[in-house]
């Protein structure tokens, strides 16, 4: 299974505030974050995911994005935190809920960043295939890096090699190479996930050339960079490749908590993209952000599955009962937790 434990330290941003009260500040903050991980969390993206394994197969992506959406925003603000939406649906003028700057919870205990995918893979849902899954990412207040809604090129693997093993900057070549050498393996033994889309023609070729595979995805980058975790479950080795900035976000948070190596540079190439990621706080356009720069402090990431794929089983309705699973992650201890849940259904829409 993915992760395993390790120890870890949790760093809490809080200004100037004295020693005693920063001690105090963080201890509470500990006590949610170990609340929500233990179950609330959990909650949210399960009955999320549940909201939009209603909408499988039924060819209307808007239909299902709109009730995980509901869902997701709905269990948020029965938590007990103050939570600041840094990762979500977009601006305030493109999403009347989970927009970027939105505070969600009960406005009560520490504050928190949120980074939310109501539904990664929204074709994927509407033609039940698989690998549709319901995301989101907690961490200190401040810890989240706001990204524009823009590209990003990335490349990610899991853990247990030198740090700088694989580089953005590298040719893909290399990198197949570099990766194979610290795994002890040939390159024809590597095999790379990337997106399958035109723009991706080039890089696809360059892999092939080494020998090595190539597992070409529809949607989803996210779990296809949490793939890499564990490559003697998924046979994943390395994602490579162009996906979406805030879903690079989550990607690194979920790797903070279980281990590996991300590397992510916004493409910023037209003055449409470049104001947004000013007003965001993109001072550097050509920066290689790592997991350090996109996710600082202790962060909680969790997932439930919708359409069931190698990552996680999706939803499954039964009479009387609907079935989930769910992995959780925490990055101070790298605990990886899977929970098969099953739930009393007392209407269409109802879990208990």
């Amino acid at each position: 299974m993915i992760g395993s434990p390790r120890e870890g330290n949790i760093i809490v941003s809080t200004g100037e505030l004295a020693g005693a009260e920063r001690t105090s500040i963080a201890a509470a903050t500990r006590e949610t974050m170990d609340r929500v991980v233990s179950i609330e969390i959990v909650r949210v993206t399960e009955r999320t995911a549940v909201a939009a394994a209603q909408w499988r197969g039924r060819g209307n992506e808007r239909a299902a994005d709109q009730a995980a959406v509901e869902a997701m925003w709905r269990e948020l603000n029965r938590l007990s935190f103050s939570g600041r939406v840094v990762i979500g649906e977009g601006e305030r003028d493109e999403a009347p809920m989970l927009f970027v700057g939105e505070h969600v919870g009960a406005r009560k205990g520490p504050k928190v960043d949120i980074a939310v995918a109501p539904l990664e893979g929204k074709t994927l849902c509407a033609k039940a295939l698989p690998g549709a899954i319901t995301t989101m990412a907690m961490s200190e207040d401040g810890a989240l890096l706001n990204v524009p809604d823009v590209y990003m090129n990335k490349i990610a693997i899991g853990p247990g090699y030198p740090p700088g093993i694989v580089d953005l900057d590298a040719k893909p070549e290399h990198n197949i190479h570099a990766l194979a050498m610290a795994k002890g393996v040939k390159a024809h033994e590597i095999t790379a996930l990337i997106l399958d889309r035109p723009r991706h023609a080039d890089l696809i070729a360059a892999v092939r050339r080494t020998g090595a595979a190539v597992q070409l995805i529809s949607d989803g980058d996210v779990a296809g960079v949490i793939h890499t975790a564990d490559p003697e479950s998924t046979g994943v080795d390395i994602y490579l490749g162009i996906g979406g900035a805030p879903e690079g976000v989550l990607a690194a948070a979920a790797l903070r908590c279980i281990g590996g190596q991300f590397q992510g540079r916004l493409i910023l190439d037209s003055d449409s993209k470049r104001g947004p990621a000013r007003r965001a706080g993109v001072r550097d356009p050509r920066k290689k952000y790592t997991i350090e720069d996109l996710v600082q402090g202790d962060c909680v990431f969790a997932a439930t599955g919708i359409v069931g794929g190698s990552l996680l089983r999706g939803v499954r309705f039964r009479p009387g009962l609907i079935e989930t699973e769910t992995v959780v992650m925490r990055s101070t201890t790298g605990t990886v937790r899977w929970i098969r849940a099953e739930h009393r259904q007392f209407d269409k829409f109802q879990m208990d």
